[in-house]
């Protein structure tokens, strides 16, 4: 077998060699033409293998330790004997490659744990490119036998909603005391999320925790649910002192079970393939439009008129898809 032979990877994978799965991810991650047609020869081989771990993806405001709550949520789920895949989504970091990276150093216990495997985001790229890859790893993870896939959301703005809708559960860390909480959080992060935990709930901030639990579930108790069988919980938690991460993943389960029950888990994951589908398309379709020579020889004229009010955006968009259409 050689590296450019597709049962290199698909094998390798299955038979969890570390080693080959590191190389199949990277592989994914290029961007060499001859590359991403391996790549997706492999993920299509694998792809009967994968969908039976439970995806989780974890957010959380700045400050809210969330290095501290996976590495000891990781290692407590390592220790039940799971086999844990830590991936990120960072489009924003353009030189660590996502803060994974640098937080292997600090997760020392759970980066060198026989049954986790953690892994960055690559680095730069756009967010939707950024998914992409997230999306490809998770399902290679899964191909080896990780049992829990947890994404993390390390950038801003719109990377909880890319890994939201990648995952079959996502968590929203919070913090207690640290301003008006209900407007500290974006609205959108609480329509997405299955469950809010309130992390550093010891010591002397156990009483704000208990508060700030009240508030949230006030606020989540006024937005329409997005599956009948589910409504949001808000729990507390102490990373640190190891309080309340048996009863966070018992949350975990109790979602997924009932999910699975009414076919709604099942249904969830089929959109989300058809909604990874349709963004690849507008993906590469928009690479095809900025690539067309045609387009570059226009695009700066046509840019100057619509800005001077010369010509109307709805014509100068037809002239730009016309070089589309005469290819």
């Amino acid at each position: 077998m050689t590296l450019q032979d597709p049962d290199y990877f698909v094998k390798g994978v299955l038979a969890k060699n570390r080693r080959i799965l590191s190389r199949t991810i990277t592989l994914v991650e290029s961007r060499l033409t001859s590359h991403q047609a391996l790549a997706q020869q492999i993920i299509n081989e694998l792809l009967p293998h994968t969908g039976n771990a439970v995806r989780l993806g974890i957010t959380g405001v700045p400050g809210v330790g969330k290095s501290t709550f996976i590495e000891s949520f990781g290692m407590r789920l390592v220790e039940k004997g799971h086999r844990l895949a830590v991936l990120a989504v960072d489009p924003s970091s353009r030189r660590s490659g996502g803060s994974v990276m640098a937080d292997k150093t600090r997760m020392e216990k759970l980066s060198t744990h026989p049954l986790a495997f953690i892994r960055p985001s690559p680095s730069g790229g756009t967010l939707g490119g950024v998914a992409r890859k997230t999306r490809e790893t998770m399902l290679i993870c899964e191909a080896a036998g990780f049992d829990v896939v947890l994404v993390e959301t390390v950038g801003v703005g719109q990377s909880e909603t890319a890994v939201a809708s990648m995952v079959d559960f996502f968590l929203v860390l919070m913090l207690a005391g640290a301003g008006d909480e209900i407007q500290g959080i974006k609205k959108g992060v609480l329509e997405i999320a299955d469950a809010l935990a309130i992390n550093k709930a010891d010591e002397d901030n156990i009483e704000r925790a208990r508060l700030a639990q009240k508030e949230y579930e006030s606020a989540i108790g006024l937005l329409a649910p997005d599956f009948p069988s589910w409504r949001p919980p808000v729990l507390t938690c102490s990373a640190l002192e190891q309080i309340g991460l048996d009863a966070i993943w018992e949350v975990v389960l109790d979602h997924r079970n009932k999910l699975m029950a009414t076919g709604e888990l099942d249904a969830k994951r089929r959109r989300q393939s058809l909604d990874w589908m349709w963004s690849l398309v507008e993906e590469r379709m928009k690479d095809r439009l900025y690539n067309n020579a045609k387009i570059k020889a226009i695009l700066p004229v046509l840019i100057r008129k619509v800005e001077r009010g010369e010509l109307s955006p709805t014509t100068a968009a037809s002239k730009i898809l016309a070089c589309l259409d005469a290819q």
